[in-house]
């Protein structure tokens, strides 16, 4: 029996994190901190469907178990402003109806998205200045700046009568950020010498040796790559790397050119930013449409769709399709970006299409275009230093990655570590962590204008017609119970019905002959018979032919 039918309520004396998304994945991050009866949550985000989800662009962890404990949820605190961390809010806030909680640039990036859905004003977000402190019921929060490839990123600490737990979120050792401070790892001291219970710790980079880079040596890359060229740069990145927008209005400044900027979430992050203080010392950006008057030598575009999406600024100007841009052989495309796993293909596909027209394409493997915003395994190690927490508990990652993580964990010297999965409940303190409990967990997806559970009906079908086909009989019997004319049968994504005629006469022949052969009686009084006699003949006859077992409907009509 699992703890949510047990009616699992936090007691007054422990305290115990529960991630329903984010462990054992990129991606979903939706983290519960639990303690005396109250439940915390931090981050509501979303990851993107695949090939393997016909028709979905985007999914997000069920909060089902939170959303039938809605009383007791005190806040939602979000550490940053990217997709896999807040992007599920405007889908799922009604659920919760809880108070937001997070720093200034967040909380505008998050106002421009509830926008869109006919949120404002019915959510309460509450602005916590970066490294800012916060009560939310019994959970006192410490927000500790850290430097990612987004403004405001924050690690929390998390305090409580039963011990304190810090979840990094995401972030990294920056030395030499272009936008906001360094993180303070004079605070991290301070925090590891109070004492902390628990490390709840981003994964992404586990496996990777060394530091992660600096945005600085990004931008000294792009003011030195910008001089080489004289025809068009396209620099294509994430569209909430501030940083990175930073870096190319200064590069192109310095070399005589105006930047544009092609894809609306590339000017909703823009107009974030300037919201609340940043990119006020560059020149102002230019529309698509401008932009495009510009001479070669003179232009640079900064387009979304560095992940291959199909419908992307990037993806329409490589297929020569963009309405106000076009791209010409000689001019150049800079990947300042790296593959989300999963999406390699997608991106192959794209840097193929534009190599083919002649433009040249320039990736972080060629040239220094690019750093993570994740910490690699020595600013891991740093952190442990500094923390010094009883137990590691890596989160944000695949498998591979929390493994490896608290490898690293154990020979920094940490006496504990326990690996979090998705629907178990770890009690984090007092004494060693271990895992209390286990709930129910699941995947939504968008589904055009609705959230439908992933392994849904409706997915399964969608399935099964992508790998098998459709097919549809229409059968008329008339009160002898005989057929009044041959079946009329029709089919979807199995076959070439002008080049494979005779395939069509033979399931029309398949499904008369197997009605035919039903007992008079049924073929009287069986609807649910004579529809299943139809239907398997059809699918018999398909899976002889051509190895498929169409999707199946059968319409019967009496007359």
């Amino acid at each position: 029996m699992t703890s949510d039918e047990l009616g699992f309520q936090p007691d007054d004396k422990a305290l115990y994190f529960l991630p329903l998304g984010g462990a054992g994945e990129i991606g979903m991050n939706l983290n519960l901190y639990g303690h005396a009866g109250k439940w915390l949550m931090v981050d509501l985000g979303i990851s993107f469907g695949d090939e393997s989800m016909p028709g979905v662009d985007v999914i997000m962890a069920d909060p089902a178990f939170i959303r039938q404990r809605s009383e007791d949820l005190v806040g939602l605190v979000l550490t940053h402003a990217h997709e896999d961390h807040l992007g599920a809010v405007q889908y799922l806030w009604a659920e919760l109806g809880c108070p937001i909680y997070t720093t200034p640039f967040t909380a505008a990036v998050l106002r421009s998205k509830i926008h869109e859905r006919g949120l404002v004003g019915r959510i309460k977000i509450h602005e916590v200045p970066a490294s800012g402190q916060v009560t939310i019921g019994p959970f006192e929060i410490e927000m500790v700046g850290v430097t990612h490839s987004v403004p405001e990123a924050q690690a929390l600490v998390i305090r409580t009568a039963a011990g304190t737990a810090v979840h990094t979120g995401d972030w990294k050792l920056d030395p030499r950020p272009v936008v906001g401070p360094t993180t303070n790892e004079q605070v991290l001291a301070r925090i590891g010498d109070q004492g902390v219970c628990a490390l709840l710790g981003d994964s992404t980079n586990a496996m990777v040796p060394g530091h992660s880079g600096s945005e600085s040596d990004v931008r000294a890359c792009l003011e030195q790559l910008f001089g080489q060229f004289t025809n068009r740069i396209v620099v294509t990145c994430f569209a909430t790397n501030v940083s990175r927008l930073e870096s190319v209005a200064v590069a192109a400044e310095r070399h005589g050119r105006r930047v544009g900027l092609v894809g609306r979430s590339l000017w909703r992050i823009f107009e974030a930013a300037r919201s609340v203080g940043y990119l006020k010392k560059i020149p102002e950006f230019l529309s698509e449409h401008d932009v495009a008057y510009l001479p070669r030598n003179q232009a640079v575009l900064v387009c979304t769709g560095s992940q291959g999406e199909p419908r992307s600024a990037l993806a329409r100007l490589a297929s020569g399709d963009h309405p106000q841009v076009s791209l010409e052989p000689g001019d150049v495309v800079i990947f300042s970006s790296r593959d989300i796993p999963g999406n390699e293909t997608a991106v192959a596909n794209i840097q193929n299409q534009l190599v083919r027209r002649g433009i040249e394409v320039i990736t972080s493997e060629q040239m220094p275009v690019h750093v993570s915003g994740h910490p690699a395994r020595d600013e891991l190690a740093l952190l442990y230093h500094l923390l010094r927490p009883k137990v590691a508990a890596p989160i944000h990652g695949e498998r591979r990655h929390l493994i490896e993580h608290a490898r690293l964990a154990q020979e920094c010297q940490v006496p504990q570590t326990i690996i979090p999965e998705n629907g178990t409940i770890l009690r984090l303190a007092p004494g060693p962590a271990e895992a209390v409990g286990v709930v129910h967990t699941g995947r939504l997806a968008v589904d055009g204008k609705r959230l439908i559970p992933l392994d849904a009906g409706v997915m399964k079908t969608r399935h099964r017609i992508m790998h098998n086909g459709a097919a549809f009989v229409t059968v008329v019997v008339n009160s002898r119970g005989e057929l009044t004319q041959a079946p009329k049968v029709a089919v979807m994504g199995l076959l070439d019905e002008q080049a494979e005629p005779s395939a069509l006469l033979d399931a029309i022949d398949a499904v008369r002959e197997a009605v035919a052969h039903l007992p008079k009686t049924t073929r009287l009084e069986d609807d649910d018979a004579l529809r299943q006699e139809a239907r398997t003949a059809l699918r018999r006859c398909f899976q002889h032919s051509h190895g498929k077992k169409p999707q199946t409907v059968v319409h019967l009509i009496r007359v």
